[in-house]
């Protein structure tokens, strides 16, 4: 019997147990279905905007209207968490399945070589200039890895190895999507003062915009020849991703050594993660042909739904009064690292054609 003036302990209605348990994951991963599905739907109606482009507005939005802003950090946040973690990493294994070995080398050395300068150079110079305008936190790497690689799927992948605080990731997803989806309506007005043919052009756009998606959007506008040219350049550089990841481990490998304090649980991070060597299996099983169109058409399309999911997510992890704190010095690195990776790009494809 319990003791008088002694209060029960309340209990979750309807499981028996503790209020202190886990939160549920349920109600965040189906808002993010739900995000994904009026993302399909914006996307449906304005071919133009990107799925994953409107995946990520729709996370910032719901963040912040009323009627939902309390959802989305209370009870959602499990949820939405896991998906811009868990999912993320589903979405960029099956992201391997877009690129054959084949590929790559029929693009010839001197177009991969010229892409690997292009990474590089972005990533050291948005590193470099981040730490100079005193950026918090990972947001330069992070800034970096996004706008070298692969937009938001590489942020992602960084950010896993890193540990990187939820709020870093989510602004720079939020800046490198913004930049990217005004490379959609900006790069096509400079296709012929630049003076570039169809096939230079795209090779320019997948050299130098962020996303796979907002580089069809962008690349499409010149035709089919400068599609297919800008997708096989972007995805030698998603390629880098594996590479920039193992340098991410040692990286932290060396820091944990230096600073003599242990990772959480003790364990030292695996030189390839598991999500990253997934990534490379599937460009194997790409390059040996096995697999039907039809059966990579369906993985394409479950790796934009995984990866919508993912950065919708990350979406509603923003929070634009944080934001607009360091704005001016986060949209000058936006600024100048566009500038850079264009500039880079747009040589490199003039040396190399």
């Amino acid at each position: 019997m319990a003791l008088l003036g002694e209060r029960a302990r309340p209990r979750a209605a309807g499981t028996g147990t503790s209020r202190s348990g886990p939160p549920s994951k349920l109600p965040g991963l189906a808002a993010a279905a739900l995000g994904v599905a009026a993302a399909s739907g914006v996307h449906l109606l304005v071919p133009g905007v990107p799925m994953l482009t409107a995946a990520v507005v729709l996370g910032i939005a719901v963040a912040h209207l009323p009627g939902t802003r309390g959802l989305v950090r209370g009870l959602a946040r499990p949820g939405l968490t896991l998906a811009g973690k868990r999912l993320m990493r589903l979405g960029i294994v099956l992201l391997g399945l877009k690129l054959s070995i084949g590929d790559v080398l029929g693009l010839g050395w001197a177009t991969v070589v010229m892409v690997f300068a292009v990474v590089a150079a972005t990533f050291a110079g948005t590193v470099w200039l981040g730490r100079k305008l005193g950026l918090r936190g990972d947001q330069p790497v992070l800034i970096a890895t996004g706008y070298s690689i692969c937009g938001a799927s590489a942020i992602g992948a960084v950010s896993e190895v890193r540990e990187s605080d939820e709020r870093d990731v989510a602004t720079s997803v939020a800046l490198v999507t913004l930049c990217g989806t005004l490379a959609i309506a900006v790069l096509p007005l400079l296709h012929a003062p630049l003076g570039l043919d169809d096939g230079q052009f795209g090779r320019w756009v997948g050299a130098g915009v962020h996303d796979v998606g907002q580089v069809v959007a962008t690349a499409q506008t010149a035709g089919h020849d400068a599609l297919g040219q800008a997708v096989l350049v972007k995805l030698v550089r998603v390629m880098m991703l594996a590479p920039l990841v193992a340098a991410m481990v040692v990286a932290v490998r060396r820091r944990s050594r230096a600073g003599g304090e242990p990772r959480a649980g003790g364990k030292r991070p695996p030189l390839v993660p598991l999500f990253v060597a997934g990534f490379l299996a599937m460009v194997v099983v790409r390059t040996t042909g096995w697999l039907p169109d039809a059966v990579l058409d369906g993985a394409g399309t479950a790796q934009e739904v995984l990866l919508a999911a993912a950065l919708f997510g990350l979406g509603s992890a923003v929070h634009l009064p944080s934001l607009a704190r360091t704005g001016g010095r986060v949209a000058a690195l936006g600024l100048c690292s566009w500038i850079v990776i264009a500039g880079v790009s747009y040589g490199g494809v003039l040396l190399t054609t």
